[in-house]
């Protein structure tokens, strides 16, 4: 695309690319009964979702960004359309988690209401934790026991809406079925005698992540301590050390067959667990977390993605287990001056990758995912946060800002991505062409 290639890129056509990803998103909505609007992941499908992760719920914080972003009210109509949409499902969906049910959508109905002044989408937030903490167990809500589909998540979102009591509710069973090891302590993702995976998505950090965010929250020194001590189990399986940090995907491996021993990506790599140790620079005032975070980064940033090195290594563009998610800790160190100008040139250097994958016509820009052991071996595009458009779209829009030294903050927050405070960022001076406007 003109402005963009490997070696320069220019905001304005990182803006044009983004506008044309949305452009193609609002083109894939489906019109539903109550006036709102509902996605499919797969636009060649009729069937839509409204979670988080993988639907309507998670465009919506595309929209918002777009609103923001471009200070246009049509980006807002639309997240409150797509807000109707959500809580038509509320009722009927079958899950209560932050990525994949009830806890994700009500965070995005109560945003809609607190940003956009809607009445009925803060009282459909209200409706659907209700529905949420009516199933829990006392230890759990379903076979998952981790960040994405289980306590840690629904606790975090209860937190988010303004419900701490909730929150610690949420994530206390962690105290009585953590499993000590030589080095901490972990969890089973569910139940039964399978791998214990590490990081973010399903892992130990994801659940370290909870644990520490609401026990900081709320002064409960007991889940930070838990916290800590899940933490310590991950840190003491690092296999990048002294410069790097690189820890397997789980113990014994998950799926040999299927999944790669080591991954790089914010749900089951560095990217992730550089966010698990952010929030501990945040939180705990010990300089040893940041320089645990620049560990991370030095690994991201010298593996060699996003060049697809071989069949499997680098085969996603989207935002949970791909290049957005990178760009986004990109975007985050450029925002905290971390590292220098290393961090920016780096995201500049992703930016081009997602631009020369881009798809683009008539209807817009998407992106197609690989995967290498098919053919095939292109993927449908997909709509959704975690592996689509929405989701890049989202972070291709942040780095327009910084690029411009503006604002490094989201619209809207992700509860497992510590936001960075728009003090802590100054416009970033740039010489030539990879900076015109």
């Amino acid at each position: 695309m003109a402005g963009v290639d490997g070696t320069t890129v220019r905001v304005d056509a990182v803006e044009e690319l983004a506008v044309d990803g949305l452009r193609w998103l609002v083109s894939t909505a489906r019109e539903t009964p109550e006036g709102g609007l509902a996605w499919p992941t797969d636009p060649a499908q009729e069937e839509t979702d409204p979670t988080l992760y993988s639907g309507t719920a998670g465009i919506v914080s595309v929209l918002l960004e777009a609103w923001r972003h471009f200070g246009d009210d049509s980006y807002a109509d639309l997240a409150l359309r797509a807000g109707r949409g959500v809580a038509a499902a509320v009722d009927g969906h079958g899950d209560d988690s932050l990525y994949f049910g009830r806890s994700g959508m009500a965070l995005v109905l109560h945003t809609l209401g607190a940003e956009l002044g809607d009445t009925a989408c803060g009282e459909a937030a209200d409706h659907a934790m209700a529905l949420v903490r009516a199933h829990f167990d006392g230890e759990r809500w379903g076979e998952l026991f981790e960040l994405m589909g289980g306590n840690g998540g629904i606790g975090l979102a209860a937190l988010a809406v303004g419900d701490p009591g909730f929150a610690v509710l949420a994530v206390e069973p962690y105290l009585r079925t953590a499993e000590r090891t030589p080095w901490g302590v972990t969890w089973p993702f569910r139940p039964g005698p399978e791998a214990r995976m590490h990081h973010m998505s399903h892992g130990t950090l994801g659940v370290a992540h909870a644990l520490a965010r609401i026990g900081h929250a709320t002064g409960r020194a007991d889940l930070v301590e838990l916290a800590l001590a899940g933490v310590a189990d991950v840190v003491a399986r690092d296999e990048g050390g002294p410069d790097g940090f690189l820890v397997p995907h789980s113990t014994p491996q998950y799926l040999p067959d299927l999944i790669e021993p080591l991954s790089y990506g914010w749900c089951h790599g560095p990217t992730g667990d550089a966010q698990m140790f952010r929030l501990l620079r945040d939180t705990q005032g010990d300089p040893a977390w940041a320089a645990l975070a620049d560990r991370c980064w030095h690994t991201v940033s010298h593996c060699g993605l996003p060049r697809r090195l071989r069949p499997g290594f680098w085969d996603n563009n989207g935002r949970c287990c791909g290049t957005a998610g990178v760009l986004a800790l990109a975007c985050d160190r450029t925002a905290e001056n971390a590292g220098g100008r290393e961090a920016y040139d780096f995201a500049r250097t992703v930016v081009a990758d997602l631009a020369a994958r881009a798809v683009r016509d008539a209807s817009g820009a998407r992106w197609f995912n690989v995967e290498h052991r098919v053919t095939p071996s292109e993927l449908a595009p997909r709509t959704d946060w975690a592996q689509g458009c929405a989701g890049i779209v989202r972070e291709l829009l942040r780095f327009v800002r910084l690029g411009r030294g503006g604002d490094p903050r989201y619209a809207f927050t992700w509860p497992d991505q510590p936001q960075v405070s728009a003090q802590a960022t100054e416009p970033i001076r740039r010489a030539g062409s990879d900076v015109a406007s």
